[in-house]
């Protein structure tokens, strides 16, 4: 009898499977096709993707969803380098992601030789952790580094380098299991009776929530403190959800990219700006504390990132969730003053005033808060909504109301086009049986449009909707406001619904809101994926950069 002989390849299936990993994107190649191989026969699902950007993006969306790492390969050369987009985004934006990647032979390293190129030196700067591994016996060990580093705060992408002959070569070391996560405790007694007793102090605390805060655990502990203290609450685009239904009274609005929003008005109101699980990769403190007058707390995993704009007094690192617990049980008697509450309930009253759609609009297009509209009334609180970017996602962040942390999904780190779609099939998978709404511009949906066709495969029920102006638009605004005139913006015309058809699924059009919404309907009794191309009217678009004066702010 034949003694099986393991290799590289199943060291490094081993280890996808003691970690968990449930899916594994991507697309193989000659020196990473033994890999492949052995997934045939064990180990997590391959999802085949149409581009290595796309899985990358998939794995990236795994990682937000779970808070465990999402797993690409690719193989050598242009395999690898399609992979770079994907790290950056997952990497800024906090979502941990494995990536691994085929190389050379050992022996043709420093040589000249079909797809060699340093893959470590490529992904170093864009990645927490990046390594190339060069004897079979350390597969594990570097994989089992390699996850840990990827899910520990801040969170991001690891990147593993094989050359193929350690793939093929034999191996006999066990694969490591994974240790236990290290758990933090939360921040000291002396610093969250600080907080306290400058919460009491205050005039008009306010909550400024980011990414770190948004994760399950964060969000129960934030939840139950809104509703005992009764602070109002701001969201970065990346911590949308953070507010339930029942606290939507103690919500106001998302900050993001231009400080014009209610949010920044109170933000700079306020005599005391608590951020909890905020990154400046979100929004920039430069923008929303431009006057550097700004009282500030931190409560994160992590310390901040210091600057000529955020300086904060305190900062209470350890767990978030941990340190907000205590911080409810020592903050119950408190009440925001009248006067507070008074002008908060003002602002409740605008940000209902600013959803109303205009009256007059194009003929044959739908404005984006009609689309936003109809969105909202079909989307429930246990369906996943991916956003791109655009003109539509500044809309989308700004007025879709979302009430379930990481159901509302932003790029808003890098700004990534292109993440809509791969980031929704990725959803779909990890949750399934649920519906999942993505949403793009006519632009950016063709930056990812080829994996259609995995959606299709795997039956997934994506319902896309397409918002169509025929131009790279979000860019195109801006550039009026500071030119008076856009280039390079224009495009030709794609119809869409032929597309959707062409690769096997549905595909819609909608010129009005009721068939918009006739079309949601129609793609929620829909198995598999569903594309709707939506004539936009961006004419509103003048007043998503406007400028707030100063006196607006009071």
């Amino acid at each position: 009898m034949t003694d099986v002989v393991k290799h590289g390849a199943d060291m490094v299936v081993e280890s996808l499977i003691n970690h968990d990993v449930e899916y594994v994107f991507g697309i193989p190649g000659a020196k990473i096709d033994r890999v492949f191989d052995t997934l045939e026969d064990k180990g997590p699902e391959l999802i085949v993707t149409r581009h290595e950007q796309n899985a990358a993006f998939m794995a990236q969306a795994v990682g937000r969803i779970t808070g465990k790492p999402g797993v690409v390969i690719a193989t050598s050369g242009p395999g690898a380098s399609n992979l770079a987009t994907g790290l950056v985004t997952a990497t800024s934006e906090g979502d941990p992601v494995l990536a691994i990647a085929g190389q050379v032979k050992r022996s043709d390293l420093s040589k000249l030789t079909h797809q060699s190129m340093d893959n470590v030196a490529l992904f170093k700067p864009i990645t927490k952790y990046s390594a190339e591994i060069q004897d079979p016996e350390t597969i594990s060990e570097i994989m089992a580094n390699a996850f840990r580093i990827a899910r520990t705060n801040k969170k991001g992408a690891s990147f593993v380098s094989i050359p193929q002959d350690v793939v093929d070569a034999p191996a006999v070391t066990e694969s490591i299991r994974p240790l236990s996560k290290p758990r933090l405790g939360s921040a000291s007694k002396e610093d969250i009776d600080y907080l306290v007793a400058r919460i009491k102090e205050a005039k008009l605390p306010v909550l400024l929530v980011g990414m770190r805060g948004s994760s399950e655990a964060e969000t129960k502990a934030l939840r139950q403190l809104v509703e005992v203290a009764k602070l109002p609450v701001v969201e970065t685009f990346q911590a949308a959800g953070v507010i339930s239904r029942k606290l939507e009274d103690r919500f106001f609005g998302r900050v993001g990219l231009f400080r014009n929003q209610l949010g920044d008005m109170l933000l700079k109101k306020s005599d005391l700006v608590i951020a909890i699980g905020y990154d400046p990769i979100e929004y920039e403190a430069r923008n929303w504390n431009a006057e550097k007058d700004a009282r500030v707390i931190v409560v994160d995993k992590v310390p901040a990132e210091i600057d000529p704009f955020m300086q904060p007094e305190r900062e209470l690192i350890g767990s978030i969730s941990d340190t907000l617990d205590l911080l409810t049980e020592e903050i119950s008697a408190y009440q925001l003053p009248e006067d507070s509450q008074a002008y908060l309930t003002q602002l409740q009253e605008k940000m209902t005033e600013r959803d109303i759609i205009p009256t007059h609009q194009l003929e044959n297009r739908l404005h984006p808060l009609e689309i936003i509209e109809t969105m909202q009334a079909a989307v429930t609180d246990d369906m996943t909504v991916t956003v791109d970017i655009g003109s539509h996602y500044i809309w989308m962040a700004r007025h879709f109301r979302s009430y379930e942390p990481r159901k509302l999904l932003f790029s808003n780190g890098m700004q990534t086009l292109g993440v809509a779609l791969p980031w929704a099939i990725g959803a779909a998978l990890v949750r399934p049986n649920t519906q999942i709404f993505s949403v793009s511009g006519d632009g950016g949906f063709l930056f990812s449009a080829q994996d259609l066709e995995t959606a299709v495969r795997k039956k997934l029920n994506i319902i896309h909707i397409i918002w169509n102006d025929g131009r790279y638009n979000m860019v195109e605004f801006q550039e009026v406001m500071k030119y008076d005139r856009a280039s390079g913006v224009d495009f030709g015309p794609v119809d869409f619904v032929q597309y959707a058809q062409a690769f096997g699924a549905k595909g819609l059009r909608a010129t009005s809101q009721q068939e918009l919404e006739a079309a949601i309907q129609e793609g929620l009794t829909t198995d598999g994926p569903v594309i709707i191309d939506v004539p936009v009217d961006y004419s509103s678009n003048e007043q998503l950069g406007e400028k707030i004066l100063p006196d607006q702010f009071y």
